[in-house]
């Protein structure tokens, strides 16, 4: 259901909102490895959601990206419209282009209530509540 980009980025968000401030920015080098996303293309992603009022960044020696408390008062479905919009949750399971609600793949109606459910969970959630369930260790997440 998500793009790699989208999931790249909700990793990114994701480990800025339990690793950083605005006092303890992170470089692009020292969270790439640590969420397993090629470096040049989590600068990429960084500087669109930067762009886009998602995450915060400053330039500089001691520049680096982090999220202000406004920044983690936003919700994983912000950083998902930023990366692909709607339209990955509209996609057919089985990458079928003519699939819809008047002519369904055989997965279709199976998705409609997973879909429903992450959609409303991405939208009714913030960054923080995210990560506070990481930091509290109720789910996991490469730190």
């Amino acid at each position: 259901m998500f793009s790699n980009s989208s999931k790249y980025a909700i990793k990114a968000v994701l480990f800025l909102a339990v690793n950083s401030s605005e006092d303890h920015r992170i470089m692009v080098k020292d969270m790439a490895e640590p969420i397993n996303v090629p470096q040049a293309y989590l600068a990429k992603l960084l500087q669109e959601l930067s762009r886009k009022g998602i995450i915060s960044s400053k330039k500089g020696p001691k520049g680096g990206f982090f999220l202000s408390k406004e920044n983690s008062q936003l919700t994983l479905m912000d950083v998902v419209n930023v990366i692909d919009a709607d339209d990955k949750f509209n996609a057919c399971l089985l990458s079928l282009e003519k699939c819809n609600a008047d002519k369904p793949c055989p997965l279709h109606d199976l998705a409609i209530p997973s879909r429903s459910k992450l959609i409303h969970s991405l939208n009714q959630n913030s960054i923080k509540d995210f990560s506070m369930q990481i930091e509290q260790g109720k789910v996991f997440l490469p730190l």
